[in-house]
């Protein structure tokens, strides 16, 4: 018998890896982009809308509010349906909303539709799986190990926002700068059909078929063979619960890392 980790190791890296890095990594220049847009579009909606500075302020406020809410709820709906339903979901909702808060009539319509965008971006990276993993890295950690490269594409979509809005702000305005930067994540969408779901999760939920057929797809596209035997499931162990973070044992890291975020 061999477990999904012994799997993974015996295909190796190979073009799945590549081809799984550049579509979940991508991911991070959407959410970038979506996330500094407020910082290049206060000045004007302040201008427009006459607004004064704790009302700008509160754009930034809500969409965090809304990132921080609905991580709760996509988070324990990703445990339940699975990270690509959940991933794919959390793209449309975040492009959806983000179209729609090109055309706001209104200051209080921009809030409320930003605040949305920032509940659908939540989606991307805020799913846990036991011990609070991010949505993606749950997706994606069961397949390579160069994870900490992503930093590299939430710096690239914060600089291609800040380029974006120095050529369309001063010309089209700031409703088509919303659009363009849409623009990612509904490309996106298109090829979400390559991304498979995650085989850690279909083992989780006793779907050993599904995570079989996934290793199987990777080695295939890698060239590589699979390991001998049958797929069996790991020893069955309690999940974590919200209480086990205030455990004496494990008060003082959490405390920390409450701080550190």
């Amino acid at each position: 018998t061999f477990t999904v980790e012994e799997a993974v190791e015996a295909i190796g890296f190979g073009r799945f890896h590549i081809m799984l890095f550049l579509i979940m990594g991508s991911t991070g220049v959407a959410e970038a982009m979506e996330i500094m847009l407020i910082a290049v579009v206060s000045p004007l909606i302040r201008c427009e809308w006459q607004l004064q500075d704790w009302q700008v302020a509160l754009v930034t406020t809500m969409v965090f509010f809304g990132y921080m809410v609905f991580s709760i709820v996509l988070g324990l709906l990703a445990d339940r349906y699975g990270r690509w339903k959940i991933l794919l979901l959390s793209f449309l909702w975040a492009a959806y909303f983000s179209l729609l808060t090109s055309f706001a009539p209104s200051y209080i319509w921009f809030v409320f539709l930003r605040a949305m965008v920032g509940g659908g971006v939540s989606g991307h990276t805020q799913g846990p799986e036991g011990k609070k993993k991010p949505q993606i890295v749950a997706t994606c950690s069961c397949f390579n190990h160069f994870l900490f490269l992503g930093k590299v594409f939430w710096l690239a979509g914060s600089l291609l926002i800040i380029g974006l809005a120095s050529v369309v702000n001063p010309t089209i305005g700031w409703r088509w700068l919303i659009r363009t930067a849409s623009i990612p994540g509904i490309l996106l969408i298109l090829v979400f059909k390559f991304i498979p779901e995650s085989a850690r999760y279909n083992m989780s939920t006793g779907n050993v078929a599904a995570a079989l057929a996934t290793l199987q797809r990777i080695a295939k596209t890698n060239g590589a063979a699979m390991p001998e035997g049958v797929l069996r499931e790991p020893a069955k162990e309690r999940r974590g619960r919200f209480k086990d973070l205030i455990h004496p044992k494990y008060l003082r890291t959490t405390l920390q890392i409450w701080i550190i975020w």
